[in-house]
Protein backbone atom coordinates (compact mmCIF):
# COMPACT_ATOMS: atom_id res chain seq x y z
CA UNK A 1 0.00 0.00 0.00
CA UNK A 2 1.49 3.31 -1.05
CA UNK A 3 1.66 6.20 1.36
CA UNK A 4 2.11 9.84 0.53
CA UNK A 5 4.42 12.32 2.23
CA UNK A 6 3.82 16.02 2.21
CA UNK A 7 6.53 18.60 2.99
CA UNK A 8 4.30 21.62 3.00
CA UNK A 9 4.98 24.95 1.38
CA UNK A 10 8.38 25.54 3.02
CA UNK A 11 10.30 23.27 0.67
CA UNK A 12 14.01 24.16 0.85
CA UNK A 13 17.31 22.36 1.08
CA UNK A 14 17.21 18.54 1.08
CA UNK A 15 14.10 16.69 2.27
CA UNK A 16 13.48 12.94 2.13
CA UNK A 17 10.34 10.95 2.75
CA UNK A 18 10.81 7.17 2.76
CA UNK A 19 14.20 5.96 1.54
CA UNK A 20 15.79 2.53 1.78
CA UNK A 21 19.01 3.33 -0.05
CA UNK A 22 21.81 5.87 -0.06
CA UNK A 23 21.32 9.44 -1.14
CA UNK A 24 23.88 11.68 -2.82
CA UNK A 25 23.00 15.32 -2.90
CA UNK A 26 24.67 18.55 -3.96
CA UNK A 27 23.43 21.73 -2.40
CA UNK A 28 24.22 24.95 -4.23
CA UNK A 29 23.90 28.08 -2.17
CA UNK A 30 23.47 31.37 -3.94
CA UNK A 31 26.81 33.22 -4.14
CA UNK A 32 27.41 35.91 -1.56
CA UNK A 33 26.86 39.20 -3.32
CA UNK A 34 30.15 41.03 -3.90
CA UNK A 35 30.42 44.28 -2.00
CA UNK A 36 30.87 47.32 -4.14
CA UNK A 37 34.12 49.17 -3.59
CA UNK A 38 33.32 52.61 -2.21
CA UNK A 39 34.25 55.71 -4.09
CA UNK A 40 37.55 57.35 -3.09
CA UNK A 41 37.46 58.45 0.53
CA UNK A 42 39.58 59.80 3.38
CA UNK A 43 40.18 58.32 6.82
CA UNK A 44 42.06 61.37 8.15
CA UNK A 45 40.75 61.59 11.73
CA UNK A 46 41.21 65.36 12.03
CA UNK A 47 39.48 68.34 10.48
CA UNK A 48 41.57 70.74 8.46
CA UNK A 49 43.18 73.48 10.55
CA UNK A 50 42.08 76.95 9.42
CA UNK A 51 44.95 78.38 11.49
CA UNK A 52 47.64 76.33 9.74
CA UNK A 53 50.81 78.37 9.09
CA UNK A 54 52.61 77.50 5.87
CA UNK A 55 56.21 77.35 7.06
CA UNK A 56 58.48 78.14 4.15
CA UNK A 57 59.19 75.23 1.83
CA UNK A 58 58.13 72.30 4.03
CA UNK A 59 54.95 71.47 2.08
CA UNK A 60 56.83 71.92 -1.18
CA UNK A 61 59.40 69.38 0.00
CA UNK A 62 56.69 66.85 0.86
CA UNK A 63 55.03 67.43 -2.51
CA UNK A 64 58.32 67.08 -4.38
CA UNK A 65 59.22 63.73 -2.79
CA UNK A 66 55.70 62.33 -3.02
CA UNK A 67 55.53 63.16 -6.72
CA UNK A 68 57.94 60.31 -7.45
CA UNK A 69 56.44 56.85 -8.12
CA UNK A 70 56.28 54.53 -5.08
CA UNK A 71 57.57 57.30 -2.83
CA UNK A 72 58.15 57.02 0.90
CA UNK A 73 59.22 59.90 3.16
CA UNK A 74 59.62 60.69 6.84
CA UNK A 75 58.84 63.91 8.68
CA UNK A 76 61.18 64.10 11.69
CA UNK A 77 61.33 66.50 14.62
CA UNK A 78 61.03 66.94 18.36
CA UNK A 79 57.61 66.39 19.95
CA UNK A 80 55.30 69.38 19.52
CA UNK A 81 57.14 70.87 16.54
CA UNK A 82 54.23 70.30 14.12
CA UNK A 83 54.94 67.02 12.27
CA UNK A 84 51.39 65.68 12.31
CA UNK A 85 49.96 69.11 11.49
CA UNK A 86 52.13 69.22 8.37
CA UNK A 87 50.95 65.75 7.34
CA UNK A 88 47.30 66.68 7.89
CA UNK A 89 47.55 69.80 5.75
CA UNK A 90 49.40 67.94 2.99
CA UNK A 91 46.68 65.25 2.88
CA UNK A 92 43.96 67.86 2.44
CA UNK A 93 45.89 69.62 -0.32
CA UNK A 94 46.49 66.23 -1.95
CA UNK A 95 42.74 65.53 -1.93
CA UNK A 96 41.95 69.01 -3.24
CA UNK A 97 43.79 68.22 -6.47
CA UNK A 98 41.36 65.49 -7.56
CA UNK A 99 38.12 63.86 -6.32
CA UNK A 100 39.49 60.44 -7.36
CA UNK A 101 42.17 60.29 -4.67
CA UNK A 102 42.38 58.31 -1.44
CA UNK A 103 43.93 59.45 1.86
CA UNK A 104 44.49 57.03 4.74
CA UNK A 105 45.73 57.59 8.29
CA UNK A 106 47.10 55.02 10.75
CA UNK A 107 48.12 55.77 14.34
CA UNK A 108 51.32 53.74 14.57
CA UNK A 109 52.63 54.40 18.08
CA UNK A 110 52.48 50.66 18.87
CA UNK A 111 51.65 47.30 17.29
CA UNK A 112 48.07 47.19 18.57
CA UNK A 113 47.09 50.58 17.20
CA UNK A 114 48.86 49.87 13.91
CA UNK A 115 46.94 46.62 13.37
CA UNK A 116 43.71 48.31 14.42
CA UNK A 117 44.35 51.05 11.86
CA UNK A 118 44.96 48.55 9.04
CA UNK A 119 41.78 46.65 9.93
CA UNK A 120 39.75 49.85 10.09
CA UNK A 121 40.83 50.87 6.59
CA UNK A 122 40.11 47.35 5.27
CA UNK A 123 36.58 47.66 6.68
CA UNK A 124 36.05 51.12 5.22
CA UNK A 125 37.07 50.13 1.69
CA UNK A 126 35.43 46.66 2.02
CA UNK A 127 38.44 44.50 1.12
CA UNK A 128 37.34 40.85 0.56
CA UNK A 129 38.71 38.46 3.19
CA UNK A 130 39.03 41.08 5.90
CA UNK A 131 36.91 39.01 8.32
CA UNK A 132 39.27 36.02 8.16
CA UNK A 133 41.16 35.96 11.50
CA UNK A 134 44.07 34.11 9.86
CA UNK A 135 44.64 36.83 7.27
CA UNK A 136 46.95 39.79 7.84
CA UNK A 137 45.02 43.03 7.56
CA UNK A 138 48.23 44.81 6.48
CA UNK A 139 48.82 42.25 3.70
CA UNK A 140 45.23 42.67 2.49
CA UNK A 141 45.54 46.45 2.56
CA UNK A 142 48.92 46.36 0.84
CA UNK A 143 47.65 44.12 -1.98
CA UNK A 144 44.59 46.32 -2.40
CA UNK A 145 46.65 49.52 -2.59
CA UNK A 146 49.09 47.94 -5.04
CA UNK A 147 46.31 47.14 -7.50
CA UNK A 148 47.27 49.03 -10.66
CA UNK A 149 43.64 50.03 -11.16
CA UNK A 150 43.74 52.02 -7.93
CA UNK A 151 43.78 55.78 -8.20
CA UNK A 152 46.41 57.94 -6.44
CA UNK A 153 46.63 57.46 -2.68
CA UNK A 154 48.59 58.66 0.36
CA UNK A 155 49.02 56.68 3.58
CA UNK A 156 50.22 58.39 6.79
CA UNK A 157 51.82 56.33 9.57
CA UNK A 158 51.68 58.77 12.47
CA UNK A 159 53.91 58.78 15.56
CA UNK A 160 56.24 55.90 14.68
CA UNK A 161 58.58 56.73 17.55
CA UNK A 162 59.30 53.08 18.36
CA UNK A 163 59.45 50.94 15.22
CA UNK A 164 60.40 47.68 16.94
CA UNK A 165 57.10 45.99 16.10
CA UNK A 166 57.54 46.77 12.40
CA UNK A 167 60.74 44.70 12.25
CA UNK A 168 59.59 41.64 14.18
CA UNK A 169 59.06 38.53 12.06
CA UNK A 170 55.37 37.65 11.62
CA UNK A 171 53.68 34.29 10.89
CA UNK A 172 54.24 34.91 7.19
CA UNK A 173 57.99 34.77 7.77
CA UNK A 174 58.61 38.43 7.02
CA UNK A 175 58.42 41.62 9.12
CA UNK A 176 55.57 44.08 8.86
CA UNK A 177 57.96 46.63 7.36
CA UNK A 178 58.37 44.33 4.32
CA UNK A 179 54.60 44.22 3.87
CA UNK A 180 54.14 47.99 3.60
CA UNK A 181 52.69 48.81 0.17
CA UNK A 182 54.99 49.90 -2.62
CA UNK A 183 52.97 51.18 -5.55
CA UNK A 184 53.60 53.66 -8.34
CA UNK A 185 50.25 55.23 -7.46
CA UNK A 186 50.97 55.79 -3.79
CA UNK A 187 52.99 57.62 -1.15
CA UNK A 188 53.71 56.67 2.45
CA UNK A 189 54.40 59.49 4.92
CA UNK A 190 55.90 58.58 8.30
CA UNK A 191 55.99 61.01 11.22
CA UNK A 192 58.50 60.29 13.99
CA UNK A 193 60.54 62.00 16.69
CA UNK A 194 63.52 59.75 16.00
CA UNK A 195 65.84 60.15 13.05
CA UNK A 196 67.14 56.64 13.74
CA UNK A 197 63.66 55.27 13.13
CA UNK A 198 63.31 57.34 9.96
CA UNK A 199 66.59 56.00 8.57
CA UNK A 200 65.39 52.42 9.04
CA UNK A 201 62.24 53.08 7.03
CA UNK A 202 63.14 55.58 4.32
CA UNK A 203 66.15 56.80 2.36
CA UNK A 204 68.19 59.56 4.00
CA UNK A 205 67.42 61.94 1.12
CA UNK A 206 63.69 61.48 1.81
CA UNK A 207 63.84 62.70 5.41
CA UNK A 208 62.37 66.13 6.11
CA UNK A 209 63.61 67.62 9.38
CA UNK A 210 61.25 70.09 11.02
CA UNK A 211 62.82 72.75 13.21
CA UNK A 212 61.05 75.21 15.55
CA UNK A 213 59.26 78.06 13.77
CA UNK A 214 60.80 81.26 12.56
CA UNK A 215 60.02 84.32 14.65
CA UNK A 216 57.51 85.63 12.09
CA UNK A 217 55.74 82.27 11.71
CA UNK A 218 55.52 81.94 15.49
CA UNK A 219 53.92 85.38 15.80
CA UNK A 220 51.50 84.53 12.97
CA UNK A 221 50.43 81.28 14.68
CA UNK A 222 49.99 82.98 18.05
CA UNK A 223 47.83 85.73 16.56
CA UNK A 224 45.76 83.25 14.55
CA UNK A 225 44.94 81.47 17.79
CA UNK A 226 44.44 84.53 19.97
CA UNK A 227 43.66 87.35 17.54
CA UNK A 228 45.75 90.37 16.44
CA UNK A 229 47.81 91.92 19.21
CA UNK A 230 48.68 95.60 19.50
CA UNK A 231 52.01 94.93 21.22
CA UNK A 232 53.82 92.68 18.75
CA UNK A 233 57.12 93.02 20.61
CA UNK A 234 55.59 91.35 23.66
CA UNK A 235 54.33 88.53 21.45
CA UNK A 236 57.84 88.14 20.00
CA UNK A 237 59.30 87.98 23.50
CA UNK A 238 56.78 85.33 24.56
CA UNK A 239 57.10 83.12 21.50
CA UNK A 240 60.91 83.33 21.80
CA UNK A 241 60.68 82.34 25.46
CA UNK A 242 58.64 79.35 24.27
CA UNK A 243 61.51 78.32 21.98
CA UNK A 244 59.29 79.04 18.92
CA UNK A 245 57.64 75.64 19.49
CA UNK A 246 54.16 75.42 17.88
CA UNK A 247 52.56 73.25 20.59
CA UNK A 248 53.85 75.51 23.38
CA UNK A 249 52.60 78.59 21.49
CA UNK A 250 49.15 77.04 21.02
CA UNK A 251 49.12 76.10 24.72
CA UNK A 252 49.96 79.65 25.79
CA UNK A 253 47.35 81.19 23.48
CA UNK A 254 44.68 78.81 24.79
CA UNK A 255 45.59 79.61 28.39
CA UNK A 256 45.36 83.37 27.82
CA UNK A 257 42.14 83.10 25.81
CA UNK A 258 40.41 81.03 28.47
CA UNK A 259 41.31 83.53 31.19
CA UNK A 260 40.82 86.81 29.30
CA UNK A 261 40.44 89.63 30.20
CA UNK A 262 42.07 88.79 33.56
CA UNK A 263 45.12 87.38 31.80
CA UNK A 264 46.96 89.26 29.06
CA UNK A 265 49.97 88.36 26.94
CA UNK A 266 52.14 90.64 29.09
CA UNK A 267 50.89 89.06 32.32
CA UNK A 268 51.49 85.55 30.97
CA UNK A 269 55.03 86.51 29.97
CA UNK A 270 55.73 87.99 33.42
CA UNK A 271 54.45 84.83 35.10
CA UNK A 272 56.47 82.64 32.73
CA UNK A 273 59.68 84.48 33.60
CA UNK A 274 59.26 84.13 37.37
CA UNK A 275 60.83 80.72 38.00
CA UNK A 276 60.92 77.10 36.84
CA UNK A 277 58.00 76.09 39.01
CA UNK A 278 55.71 78.71 37.49
CA UNK A 279 56.90 77.93 33.96
CA UNK A 280 56.20 74.25 34.55
CA UNK A 281 52.67 74.96 35.74
CA UNK A 282 51.91 77.13 32.71
CA UNK A 283 53.32 74.61 30.23
CA UNK A 284 51.45 71.75 31.88
CA UNK A 285 48.16 73.33 30.80
CA UNK A 286 46.36 71.41 28.05
CA UNK A 287 44.55 73.58 25.54
CA UNK A 288 42.03 71.28 23.84
CA UNK A 289 42.33 68.15 21.72
CA UNK A 290 41.61 69.24 18.16
CA UNK A 291 43.95 67.70 15.55
CA UNK A 292 45.94 65.65 18.05
CA UNK A 293 45.67 61.93 18.64
CA UNK A 294 43.91 60.96 21.87
CA UNK A 295 47.06 58.99 22.80
CA UNK A 296 49.17 62.15 22.48
CA UNK A 297 49.13 65.06 24.93
CA UNK A 298 48.45 68.73 24.43
CA UNK A 299 50.98 69.65 27.10
CA UNK A 300 54.46 69.99 25.65
CA UNK A 301 56.00 68.96 28.98
CA UNK A 302 54.00 65.74 29.09
CA UNK A 303 54.79 65.13 25.42
CA UNK A 304 58.52 65.24 26.20
CA UNK A 305 58.12 63.26 29.42
CA UNK A 306 56.89 60.38 27.24
CA UNK A 307 60.11 60.62 25.24
CA UNK A 308 62.18 60.65 28.46
CA UNK A 309 60.39 57.52 29.64
CA UNK A 310 61.21 55.87 26.33
CA UNK A 311 64.88 56.85 26.69
CA UNK A 312 64.95 55.41 30.19
CA UNK A 313 63.64 52.10 28.88
CA UNK A 314 65.75 51.83 25.72
CA UNK A 315 69.02 53.61 26.55
CA UNK A 316 69.28 54.69 30.17
CA UNK A 317 72.81 56.07 29.74
CA UNK A 318 71.48 58.61 27.21
CA UNK A 319 68.70 59.59 29.62
CA UNK A 320 71.34 60.04 32.34
CA UNK A 321 73.43 62.25 30.07
CA UNK A 322 70.40 64.42 29.30
CA UNK A 323 69.68 64.63 33.04
CA UNK A 324 73.18 65.97 33.69
CA UNK A 325 73.09 68.40 30.75
CA UNK A 326 69.81 69.91 31.96
CA UNK A 327 71.59 71.63 34.88
CA UNK A 328 74.12 73.51 32.74
CA UNK A 329 73.52 76.81 31.01
CA UNK A 330 71.67 75.69 27.90
CA UNK A 331 74.40 76.95 25.54
CA UNK A 332 78.07 76.06 25.39
CA UNK A 333 77.87 72.89 27.51
CA UNK A 334 81.49 71.62 27.57
CA UNK A 335 82.22 67.98 26.83
CA UNK A 336 84.84 67.84 29.59
CA UNK A 337 82.14 68.34 32.23
CA UNK A 338 80.00 65.48 30.90
CA UNK A 339 82.54 62.67 30.88
CA UNK A 340 82.32 62.08 34.65
CA UNK A 341 78.92 60.52 34.16
CA UNK A 342 80.58 57.82 32.03
CA UNK A 343 82.77 56.88 35.02
CA UNK A 344 80.04 54.53 36.18
CA UNK A 345 80.49 52.56 32.97
CA UNK A 346 84.21 52.16 33.77
CA UNK A 347 83.44 51.09 37.32
CA UNK A 348 80.93 48.56 36.05
CA UNK A 349 83.53 47.10 33.65
CA UNK A 350 86.09 46.85 36.46
CA UNK A 351 83.62 45.20 38.82
CA UNK A 352 82.50 42.62 36.29
CA UNK A 353 85.91 40.90 36.21
CA UNK A 354 85.75 40.78 32.45
CA UNK A 355 88.96 40.46 30.47
CA UNK A 356 88.42 43.90 28.98
CA UNK A 357 88.74 45.44 32.45
CA UNK A 358 92.44 44.64 32.49
CA UNK A 359 93.06 46.70 29.41
CA UNK A 360 92.82 50.40 30.31
CA UNK A 361 92.96 51.61 26.73
CA UNK A 362 90.20 49.24 25.68
CA UNK A 363 88.05 50.27 28.65
CA UNK A 364 88.60 53.92 27.75
CA UNK A 365 87.67 53.19 24.14
CA UNK A 366 84.47 51.48 25.29
CA UNK A 367 83.52 54.51 27.39
CA UNK A 368 84.17 56.83 24.45
CA UNK A 369 81.96 54.70 22.20
CA UNK A 370 79.17 54.68 24.81
CA UNK A 371 79.41 58.45 25.17
CA UNK A 372 79.21 58.98 21.40
CA UNK A 373 76.21 56.63 21.16
CA UNK A 374 74.43 58.60 23.89
CA UNK A 375 75.12 61.88 22.11
CA UNK A 376 73.84 60.37 18.85
CA UNK A 377 70.64 59.17 20.55
CA UNK A 378 69.91 62.61 22.05
CA UNK A 379 70.57 64.31 18.72
CA UNK A 380 68.29 61.78 17.00
CA UNK A 381 65.43 62.97 19.22
CA UNK A 382 66.42 66.64 18.67
CA UNK A 383 66.92 67.16 22.41
CA UNK A 384 70.42 68.56 21.94
CA UNK A 385 72.60 69.93 19.16
CA UNK A 386 76.35 70.14 18.69
CA UNK A 387 78.14 73.40 17.99
CA UNK A 388 80.07 73.76 14.75
CA UNK A 389 83.41 72.99 16.38
CA UNK A 390 82.01 69.77 17.85
CA UNK A 391 83.34 70.41 21.37
CA UNK A 392 80.29 71.89 23.09
CA UNK A 393 76.56 71.20 23.09
CA UNK A 394 73.29 73.10 23.32
CA UNK A 395 69.93 72.06 24.73
CA UNK A 396 66.51 73.54 23.99
CA UNK A 397 65.35 75.86 26.77
CA UNK A 398 62.05 74.02 27.20
CA UNK A 399 63.69 70.58 26.95
CA UNK A 400 65.95 71.68 29.80
CA UNK A 401 62.93 72.69 31.87
CA UNK A 402 61.00 69.52 31.03
CA UNK A 403 63.96 67.31 31.93
CA UNK A 404 64.43 68.94 35.33
CA UNK A 405 60.69 68.63 35.93
CA UNK A 406 60.85 64.92 35.05
CA UNK A 407 63.76 64.45 37.46
CA UNK A 408 61.88 66.21 40.25
CA UNK A 409 58.79 64.09 39.61
CA UNK A 410 60.89 60.91 39.79
CA UNK A 411 62.92 61.94 42.86
CA UNK A 412 66.23 62.30 40.99
CA UNK A 413 66.62 66.08 40.95
CA UNK A 414 69.07 66.43 43.86
CA UNK A 415 71.17 63.50 42.68
CA UNK A 416 71.88 65.07 39.28
CA UNK A 417 72.28 68.54 40.75
CA UNK A 418 75.08 67.21 42.94
CA UNK A 419 76.75 65.47 39.99
CA UNK A 420 76.55 68.72 38.01
CA UNK A 421 78.19 70.66 40.86
CA UNK A 422 80.86 68.01 41.32
CA UNK A 423 81.75 67.84 37.62
CA UNK A 424 81.90 71.58 37.23
CA UNK A 425 83.98 72.14 40.36
CA UNK A 426 86.47 69.52 39.15
CA UNK A 427 86.96 71.28 35.81
CA UNK A 428 86.83 74.92 36.96
CA UNK A 429 90.42 76.05 37.56
CA UNK A 430 91.04 77.29 41.09
CA UNK A 431 93.68 79.71 39.83
CA UNK A 432 93.52 81.23 36.35
CA UNK A 433 97.22 80.99 35.52
CA UNK A 434 98.15 81.25 31.86
CA UNK A 435 96.10 81.70 28.72
CA UNK A 436 94.85 78.12 28.62
CA UNK A 437 93.33 78.25 32.10
CA UNK A 438 91.95 81.73 31.47
CA UNK A 439 90.23 80.52 28.32
CA UNK A 440 88.83 77.51 30.13
CA UNK A 441 87.60 79.67 32.96
CA UNK A 442 85.76 81.97 30.55
CA UNK A 443 84.04 79.04 28.82
CA UNK A 444 82.91 77.56 32.13
CA UNK A 445 81.85 80.79 33.81
CA UNK A 446 78.24 80.85 32.44
CA UNK A 447 77.72 77.47 34.13
CA UNK A 448 79.43 78.59 37.34
CA UNK A 449 77.17 81.64 37.36
CA UNK A 450 74.16 79.30 37.45
CA UNK A 451 75.44 77.87 40.73
CA UNK A 452 75.97 81.34 42.16
CA UNK A 453 72.47 82.39 41.09
CA UNK A 454 70.38 79.29 41.76
CA UNK A 455 72.40 77.28 44.28
CA UNK A 456 74.21 79.82 46.50
CA UNK A 457 74.38 77.26 49.31
CA UNK A 458 76.63 75.13 47.11
CA UNK A 459 79.14 77.82 46.12
CA UNK A 460 81.70 76.33 48.49
CA UNK A 461 81.91 73.33 46.18
CA UNK A 462 83.76 75.47 43.63
CA UNK A 463 86.37 76.47 46.20
CA UNK A 464 87.16 72.93 47.31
Amino acid sequence: MASSVSFGDANSGLQVGNNSGSITAQIHLPPKPQEATPTPLSTIPFARDPDFVDRGTLLDEVHSISSSPASRLAVVGIGGVGKSQLAIEYCYRFLDESPDRWAFWIHASNAGRFQQGCQSIADRVKIPGRDDPNTSSLKLLSDWLCDKRRERWVLVLDNVDDDTFLHEITRSGEPLSAQLPMSSNGTIIITTRSKEVALRLVEDRNIINIEPMTEQDAVTLFEKKLGPQTEEEVVIELTTALDLMPLAIVQAAAYIKQRAPRCTVQQYLEQFRKDDRRRTKLLDHEGGRLRRDWDAKNSILVTWHISFDYLQQTRKSAADLLSLMSFFDRQGIPECCLRKRAKTVEEHVNDSNQEVADNDSLASSTIDEEFEEDIHKLQSFSFISTTSDGTTFEIHRLVQLATRNWLETHGQFNKWKQIFISNLSREFPSQTLGYENLSKSESLFPHVRLIMTHYPDLNDCLES
